[in-house]
């Protein structure tokens, strides 16, 4: 505790994390960090496999090579603290860090909500008005779009993360969780919270329902272009290019609610295993979802394995010549 004269009397946090025992704390570190690396290596695996194959420089992938790296950021956010946490006795974070920490997944978490929205009138676009489609979607309005996903989610971020976190906070300094999650943050404030939870309504409500009704919309569009198309392959076809970021939306949101629809249950154990899911495995599995039925990304896939095979045959055809210079040369001498 601190005890200075500005309002916040509290300096540290306790995360109790996912639990208190010891040898399952040892047995989740591998599995965390695994999931971890898995999640590192697949996002930036499909951003550079998009960024190398100029077949995949369309407005579809580059709005999924952005989802790409704010799921890095993202998962960046949350990993390694509970990581490093697993292996401490001492699950301590300072106040700063701690709002450090909920601002950077408010951030990713937001402009996550705004660029799939965005995903999903781009999909709109190409299904309604496939003529139109290039003229509309041009790369500087697609890099608009992107930077506006982003700025809308550090500014809703900043807008509820600062009058949450100038509470006083002078009682107990337990969270009951393995991060910084603003409805365990301000549940140990002294003040009266309500101006602050009206805030995190507010944003919750106009950026990230908000980027819901926009899909929900996209989508149902979307269905009207599909029952237009007279030709049953024509309509697979165009099923085929959402089902993948439909899948994505509906794990995401389905998620997310599923914990922040429960505003009492923040203790349970339950809790903690939901709140696992939309910050943790979601973003492991979206370049999954998005790649496994994706023809494009198969076929980019199959160009790199054949460049790289190349690239060996030649690395071994010229050892094999410098060995034989070198016999020849010992033969001389």
């Amino acid at each position: 505790m601190e005890g200075d004269g500005n309002d916040t009397s509290v300096a540290m946090f306790i995360l109790l994390g996912l639990s208190d025992e010891k040898e399952l704390q040892l047995i989740l570190f591998p599995v965390f960090l695994g999931i971890y690396l898995v999640t590192l290596m697949w996002n930036l695996g499909l951003i550079i496999l998009i960024k190398i194959n100029s077949n995949l420089h369309t407005p579809m992938y580059l709005f999924l090579s952005s989802l790409s790296f704010i799921d890095i950021c993202y998962s960046s956010s949350i990993s390694p603290r509970m990581l490093s946490d697993f292996l401490r006795d001492e699950k301590t974070i300072s106040f700063m860090a701690c709002a450090t920490q909920y601002f950077v997944i408010a951030w990713m978490g937001l402009a996550e909500c705004c660029l799939s929205a965005t995903m999903a009138y781009d999909r709109y676009v190409a299904i309604g008005s496939p003529l139109q489609y290039s003229a509309i979607m041009v790369p500087g309005r697609c890099w608009k779009m992107i930077a506006g996903a982003c700025a809308s989610g550090f500014l809703s971020s900043l807008i509820h993360v600062f009058p949450c976190f100038h509470l006083s906070y002078c009682g107990t300094n337990i969270i009951q969780h393995f991060f910084c999650d603003i409805p365990e943050v301000v549940s140990l404030s002294c003040s009266n919270p309500f101006m602050c939870q009206m805030i995190v309504f507010l944003v919750a409500v106009f950026v990230g329902l908000g980027s819901l009704l926009v899909i929900l919309l996209s989508y149902g569009f979307i269905a009207v272009s599909i029952l237009k198309i007279s030709s049953v392959k024509g309509s697979a076809k165009a099923l085929n290019t959402c089902a993948s970021h439909l899948a994505a939306v509906t794990l995401y949101y389905g998620t997310a609610l599923s914990v922040y629809m429960h505003p009492g249950s923040g203790h349970s154990m339950k809790h903690k295993v939901l709140s696992i899911f939309y910050p943790i495995f979601v973003l492991m599995l979206n370049p999954l979802i998005y790649s496994l039925r994706n023809k494009d990304i198969k076929e980019a896939l199959e160009r790199v394995r054949k460049r790289k095979h190349i690239y060996l045959s030649k690395n071994n055809i010229w050892a094999s010549i410098i060995i034989n210079i070198r016999k020849m040369e010992v033969q001389i001498c």
